[in-house]
């Protein structure tokens, strides 16, 4: 891809985050039809911002996690929560884009998401590399079901860690 292919469709993107809508605009939108041959294309290259600025953010929290923790405990499921929901917060219209597009998504597609799961799974140390990768998925999947619903935060009573597996326990 050429400097042209780059601006074109960096602005076909920022066109898209600029709709007002929880679907990907991509049929009325010929700018963005030019930009990407389908609407899977673009789906991915929305995923691929979205993972740029939470692998960015994650990076930052799980860096000040183990900076500012005890010798003993390092609450690597707090700092991850608070990393995806820092970057749903600063990323609304592309969350919001991704969350209306998972439904209709393709295979592509659908691996990229599981790639987030396993990577949320292993960063707040809720699966190891050794892990088999459907499985860091689905434990990744239910990590962000708990994150999005605000579950997944600190209460009284044991580490954040135990309180997390007591809640992914209850639920399946």
């Amino acid at each position: 891809m050429g400097w042209a292919d780059h601006y074109r469709r960096r602005d076909a993107i920022e066109l898209v985050l600029a709709t007002d809508g929880d679907r990907l605009p991509y049929a009325d939108l010929e700018s963005v039809r030019a930009a990407f041959p389908s609407r899977e294309d673009l789906a991915l290259a929305l995923r691929y911002r979205w993972t740029q600025a939470l692998t960015g953010r994650l990076d930052v929290a799980l860096t000040e996690a183990e900076r500012s923790a005890d010798v003993d405990h390092v609450d690597h499921v707090g700092a991850v929560a608070a990393a995806w929901r820092a970057t749903a917060r600063q990323q609304p219209a592309l969350r919001r884009l991704l969350d209306g597009y998972t439904p209709e998504a393709g295979e592509r597609f659908r691996r990229s998401v599981r790639a987030e799961q396993r990577m949320v799974a292993l960063a707040a140390g809720l699966a190891g590399p050794d892990e088999p990768g459907d499985e860091a998925a689905r434990v990744g999947a239910a990590f962000l079901a708990l994150v999005r619903e605000g579950s997944a935060r600190p209460t009284r009573g044991g580490r954040p860690i135990e309180q997390l597996f007591r809640r992914l326990v209850a639920s399946s």
